[in-house]
């Protein structure tokens, strides 16, 4: 590298030093600072699991029988709990307002549980700050029914194998005039279906839509808080085709939007974990969706929040049928809930998609029924999709060995052309036709393992498969493993030290070295490309930081494999023998023969000449003026 930039790099580096000893808080303020937050989260905690009781008076009951009006002798009852369980998912229903009241996932727990050891099921759903509420439109006003009592006769108990259990609540005003909600959950699984069929009430209710309103304030269950945050957002999908769409993932401020369209399902999509409302029939008919985020609260980090519409007509007939998912988003346990519901896994940019649904996605699920270490089983799919590759890798190490023993005489061109950029190309392009090389021919095959580490780098960092799975000394693969936690922020690296991020910087490195070694000089390029294979990684150590340790270690292992097959092919190919190809492509080519010219060098050869002819018009255009 030249002086100016080694000193250019020095300076960025002694800044950003700089300011993050100088303006980042101390570790006094810090530690106050960690102090304070988990005051107000032990305080919060308290304060959910101690809800403050207050006596009701007979005004208050006044009140609420008045405002509730056809409905007014459902307001007042004994609140209780019903409880369904199979072997994945607990829910709790309540006979006030026949809601859902709390969901526990039994075989997940948060990381805070995960990493003190503790068995705790995860907490998806839970009345303290969640929310499901259905407000009836009556001609005397709209009547939330999740303030009513309803009446059961089930009783709580886990669903056998094989079996499906319900629970039905009944809000009864008059003989032929009900409200009843039916939940019904199968004997494993995530998914409660729900019925809401209201009968009778023609006289009571006007005709409007149905509103279901339903709130979630979303807790931090993964490590990184900011990324937890950043995650969580509401997806949808509209019920005219695939027109799947979600707010912005936006960490730091609210988004939110009116949807005039029907729908077919709405879900809050969290880190890891999803909560759904399908539609199985008539789709729903609007919707305005909203995401907060909760900067300065480190528990309840993002509120998400949908107001939908629901048919009328549909809820009179017997046809508002419904389900609820609350489970993890595992593109294999949700991609056949509902049209598109897969789409809740970030899977890949769309133009990468088919490599990791179809490639990546099924390896990934037929390795884990072979490896139970998750470390081992990146190994093993590292050294398959490589050796899948290697055909590509191969023939560009032969491309590239062609362009380097070609180095002599474009060295040579230059000698003779100087400084003359647009002259020395055009030469260049003469040569490499007179040998039958293509400047691309060692560029393609390498593009095209491009998509393969673009749908890595994607699809890490948001398959729950590696949520919680330990390797070496990171507790959890699917968040930045730290072996050394900074007194002060560096910008855009953090306050903590990822190994696995190290290692995966040094082996590009070296990488980047070994690969120098078969790149030939690249004359007159304004970007010199051997310096920016060492200029990239540490770039990419700024930014990979922060990212999954499994994706820093599957770029590592790649790493060290490439260099592995670099370094036989080397040992393999014989150079003498390509010089030999290229001195007989010479000759046939000079002799009308051999590999005819690419469309591309053509085009290139064209483009050159055209710029020699119009550059040599400027110049005597001048000489002209001159005289």
């Amino acid at each position: 590298m030249e002086k100016n930039q080694i000193t250019g790099f020095v300076l960025i580096a002694a800044m950003l030093i700089g300011w993050s000893y100088f303006f980042s808080p101390s570790p006094e303020e810090l530690k106050k600072q960690e102090v304070q937050a988990k005051a107000a989260e032990v305080a919060k905690a308290k304060a959910a699991k101690t809800p403050v009781i207050q006596a009701i008076t007979p005004q208050d009951t006044n009140v609420a029988k008045a405002s509730a009006g056809d409905f007014a002798s459902n307001v007042t009852g004994t609140a209780k709990d019903i409880v369904l369980e199979n072997k994945d998912i607990k829910v709790t229903f309540n006979t006030q307002g026949g809601r859902v009241k709390q969901v526990l996932l039994k075989n997940y727990k948060s990381y805070k549980d995960f990493d003190a050891n503790q068995n705790s099921p995860l907490v998806i759903f839970d009345e303290n700050t969640d929310k499901i509420s259905i407000e009836l439109p009556t001609l005397k006003g709209n009547v939330d029914i999740s303030k009513l009592y309803f009446n059961t006769n089930a009783t709580s108990g886990s669903v056998s194998e094989g079996k499906t259990q319900k629970v039905t609540f009944t809000l009864q005003l008059a003989d032929n005039q009900t409200v009843e909600q039916t939940y019904s959950l199968a004997d494993k699984g995530f998914l409660v279906d729900y019925d809401l069929k209201l009968s009778g009430l023609d006289g009571i209710l006007k005709n409007e839509a149905v509103k279901f309103n339903w709130l979630e304030n979303v807790r931090q269950t993964e490590k990184d808080l900011n990324e937890n945050r950043k995650a969580a957002t509401v997806n949808y999908l509209l019920a005219d085709g695939d027109n799947f769409d979600q707010l912005a993932e936006n960490p730091s401020s609210a988004e939110e939007l009116t949807l005039e369209q029907p729908l077919k399902w709405i879900s809050f999509k969290k880190k890891y974990f999803l909560s759904g409302f399908i539609a199985k029939n008539t789709p729903i008919q609007k919707a305005q969706i909203y995401s907060t985020a909760n900067v300065n609260d480190s528990l309840n980090i993002k509120t998400l929040r949908a107001n939908a519409s629901l048919p009328l007509a549909d809820l009179k007939s017997n046809k508002g049928q419904f389900q609820f998912y609350f489970g993890p988003n595992d593109y294999n346990l949700i991609k056949d809930v509902a049209p598109a519901f897969g789409k809740n896994v970030k899977l890949s940019y769309d133009i990468f998609l088919p490599i990791t649904r179809y490639v990546f996605v099924p390896l990934f699920t037929f390795l884990e029924k072979i490896f139970s270490n998750y470390g081992l089983l990146i190994f093993i799919l590292v050294l398959i999709i490589k050796f899948a590759l290697l055909p590509l890798t191969y023939k560009s190490y032969i491309s590239m060995a062609k362009m380097r023993l070609l180095q002599p005489e474009i060295a040579k061109i230059k000698e003779k052309v100087g400084d003359d950029a647009a002259k020395l190309q055009q030469e260049q392009m003469k040569l490499y036709n007179e040998v039958g090389v293509s400047p691309l021919s060692g560029c393609v095959p390498m593009l095209a393992t491009m998509p393969v580490l673009m749908a890595v780098f994607m699809l890490f960092p948001n398959i729950i498969n590696l949520r919680q799975k330990s390797f070496l000394w990171a507790n959890d693969l699917s968040t930045y493993d730290s072996i050394m936690t900074l007194p002060f922020t560096i910008p855009a690296y953090g306050s903590h030290v990822s190994l696995f991020c190290l290692l995966m910087t040094i082996s590009q490195l070296v990488y980047g070295y070994y690969n120098n070694l078969n790149t030939p000089d690249q004359v007159g390029q304004p970007i010199d490309m051997k310096k920016m294979a060492y200029i990239t990684p540490v770039i990419f150590m700024f930014v990979m930081n922060s990212f999954p340790a499994g994706l820093s270690f599957y770029y590592f292992i790649s790493n060290l494999v490439t260099i592995a097959q670099q370094i036989g092919i080397r040992k393999f190919v014989d150079e003498d023998k390509i010089k030999a190809v290229l001195e007989d492509n010479r000759k046939k080519i000079a002799s009308g023969g051999g590999p005819k010219k690419s469309r591309f060098s053509e085009y290139i050869q064209k483009q050159l000449q055209s710029a020699e002819e119009a550059k040599k018009a400027i110049d005597e255009d001048k000489k002209k003026k001159k005289k």
